[in-house]
């Protein structure tokens, strides 16, 4: 069972199985400071949907954008959006997603980080990038499995933890729970 009804975070976990619940979390994600906060947010996810479905394998997770010690949300609008970018640009940034599983009474936490540089960005392609993509659902105003791609330089760690599912990750802890694609 996935607590979240982000579509990128369902299309990844079909890379796991196609089979499996769709729950709509409960809680909030606005008080995100620091990288465990992510932690925190989905366990409150996961708590709540395994309430629902006690027998269930439970996954939830939230993510994050960070650079210099400040945590860049969902922007609220076009003009935050754009000014995220222009802060995210020429450097490098953390993409942190706290992952929870919960199996009956057993929980595997993790958070899991992806640096991520982006080169410098003209105001042109700023506001070309805005007009193409839809990033007021999204940490950090972009989607790196979109047009957002044409910034990044490099890129450290797990891409797919960058759209929100750290996958690796995410397929061994199933696994430390007991579960595997084959048997489901």
């Amino acid at each position: 069972m996935l607590a979240s009804t982000s579509p990128r975070r369902i299309e990844l976990l079909r890379l796991i199985t196609p089979h499996f619940l769709v729950v709509p979390p409960k809680g909030t994600e606005d008080d995100i400071h620091a990288p465990g906060d992510l932690v925190a947010v989905a366990r409150g996810k996961a708590a709540f949907a395994l309430g629902q479905f006690p027998q269930a394998v439970v996954i939830a997770a939230d993510t994050g954008v960070f650079r210099n010690g400040r945590a860049y949300g969902k922007p609220r609008d076009r003009e935050e959006a754009a000014q995220i970018l222009r802060e995210l640009a020429g450097g490098w940034h953390s993409v942190f997603t706290g992952l929870v599983v919960l199996r009956g009474q057993q929980e595997r936490v993790a958070l899991v980080e992806t640096r991520v540089q982006f080169k410098e960005l003209r105001e042109e392609e700023i506001n070309w990038y805005l007009a193409k993509e839809t990033v007021l659902d999204k940490a950090g105003a972009y989607a790196i499995q979109g047009q957002a791609a044409l910034f990044v330089e490099r890129i450290e760690g797990d891409f797919f933890n960058v759209m929100g599912l750290p996958l690796n990750v995410l397929y061994r802890t199933l696994g430390a729970l007991g579960w595997f694609p084959w048997k489901s």
